[in-house]
């Protein structure tokens, strides 16, 4: 291979790397199967009463259910989309769909809060 080969490749790995290092949230292996967390390996969940791109978890919701927040300047790409929240923070969507983790859960891989009311679900890639 001819060094402009071999260079095109390592520009290629680097931006390949960046753009999963972009991604909000990581992917795990959990008793739920592959799931969605965030930097701290803590579970994200969806909400059924949630509206595309439209958070529905304020108040007391959000004090057990702490919104995935983004940090300034973040950027939406791919499945991964930013909604807006009454307080105007950014809040993480994957497929549409707002995110947030479950502040019973105690420790990364925690998924305690999957299908409690019915209504909240372990994100899955």
């Amino acid at each position: 291979m001819t060094r402009i080969g071999i260079t095109a490749l390592f520009v290629l790995a680097c931006l390949a790397g960046n753009a999963q290092a972009a991604a909000p949230a990581s992917q795990a292996n959990s008793d739920k199967g592959t799931i969605l967390v965030d930097g701290k390996g803590q579970a994200l969940y969806t909400y059924d009463k949630d509206m595309t791109g439209m958070s529905m978890c304020g108040g007391a919701c959000e004090e057990n259910w702490p919104a995935f927040v983004a940090e300034a300047g973040a950027m939406a790409e791919g499945k991964w989309s930013l909604v807006t929240r009454e307080d105007g923070r950014q809040q993480w969507a994957y497929n549409d769909k707002p995110l947030y983790t479950w502040k019973k859960d105690a420790k990364p891989g925690d998924t305690g809060g999957d299908g409690k009311g019915g209504v909240w679900h372990v994100a899955k890639p």
